[in-house]
């Protein structure tokens, strides 16, 4: 048995689907509250929906009892405060898990390349029920941010770079894709993250709204590639060397 998934993720894992008219929203994101929650970069999360509707943002496995990343329940505050994120988030009509606002710090594209992640979506999820994947709307106006996507984490030929203004609506699948954001700044990125089932709810959802599954890259030189790369595995080498080093404290102890 498998799981239930989307043929729009099939090419690429990931779908740009039409922009949303943010400068008709107000600014809830102002409003609610952030913890400090840490995920790639520099970062600060405003949860509007978690495990058991409280106000913190860890996976929904590690609580009593464990849950895979659907059935959010609202966090009253925040969701009160934020009605039109709420909204947002419900108007594909899929099971929703996390629910969250993102403030990520600038950062450069070094940084990024050595953030990348996949998540852990679907942990616990039962074969043969909807795939987990993630919604990502840009709050704020960054047109000159990408979500950095890989296939491989360590090729960047296998790179997308999709620019980040204000109304972007991308959904990936984030177990399967490398992301992180290359945020240049100046001021901090807002961005609405959605746990979604796959099922006929989102894929209609996203069938309505122009969905395109490959973004044409904006050019970076090879050179400024490279030495991202190189700069990322230096970091590496040096954590693993710092790693070893420690084992070598604690053998000898």
């Amino acid at each position: 048995m498998s799981y239930v998934k989307l043929p729009e993720f099939e090419e690429s894992g990931y779908v740009v689907v039409d922009s949303y008219d943010q400068s008709q929203d107000p600014q809830e994101w102002r409003d609610i509250e952030f913890v400090d929650w840490k995920s790639s970069g520099e970062t600060r999360f405003a949860p509007l929906a978690s495990a058991y509707g409280d106000m913190e943002c860890n996976g929904f496995w590690h609580h009593d009892p464990p849950k895979t990343d659907k059935d959010g329940v609202w966090v009253p505050a925040n969701a009160a405060r934020a009605p039109r994120l709420k909204a947002r988030a419900e108007e594909p009509g899929a099971n929703i898990g996390r629910c969250r606002v993102i403030e990520l710090q600038p950062n450069d594209y070094a940084d990024c390349i050595w953030n990348l992640h996949q998540d852990d979506n679907n942990r616990l999820n039962p074969e043969g029920t909807g795939w987990i994947v993630r919604g990502f709307f840009n709050l704020t106006d960054n047109p000159d941010s990408y979500m950095i996507l890989r296939e491989d984490k360590n090729d960047p030929a296998t790179e997308t770079r999709i620019p980040l203004p204000a109304g972007t609506q991308v959904i990936i699948d984030t177990q399967r894709l490398w992301h992180a954001v290359w945020h240049p700044g100046p001021e901090p990125r807002y961005c609405l993250i959605t746990s979604w089932e796959s099922g006929p709810e989102l894929g209609g959802w996203i069938r309505e709204r122009h969905p395109r599954t490959r973004v044409e890259n904006a050019p970076l030189d090879p050179a400024f590639l490279e030495a991202a790369q190189a700069e990322v595995a230096r970091r590496q080498a040096a954590k693993e060397a710092a790693s070893g080093a420690m084992v070598d404290v604690m053998s000898e102890a």
